[in-house]
């Protein structure tokens, strides 16, 4: 299974809990909480990563930023979108200096 299939099978998984049972899903229980209770969990699992960077284990980090892309595949999940999106998005911007793409995006006076 290549990487991009296990982002593939956790965002079918995520479709398909959107309709279980809060009382047998976590997923499902946070898309019945709403918006901001996802919100909260990306922002718990954002400081977790960021505390886990501080501390230097390295496992540790890369468990924390599993939990955060996970929190944020729901997010994606809530709004309708998949990973596909987000890697299109970081697709059109290969090449392209940081700099520059963050310029494109400045509003226009």
């Amino acid at each position: 299974m290549t990487h991009a299939d296990v982002l593939k099978t956790i965002a079918d998984t995520l479709e398909a809990r959107r309709e279980a049972s809060p009382q047998t899903s976590y997923v499902a229980s946070l898309f019945q909480k709403g918006e901001d209770a996802i919100l909260k969990k990306v922002a718990e699992e954002s400081a977790e990563v960021l505390m886990a960077s501080k501390d230097g284990n390295k496992l540790h980090i890369v468990r924390e930023v599993a939990d955060l892309w996970f929190h944020s595949m729901v997010l994606l999940a809530w709004h309708g979108l998949r990973p596909d999106d987000v890697l299109m998005e970081l697709h059109r911007r290969e090449g392209i200096s940081g700099l520059d793409e963050k310029a494109s995006r400045a509003p226009k006076p």
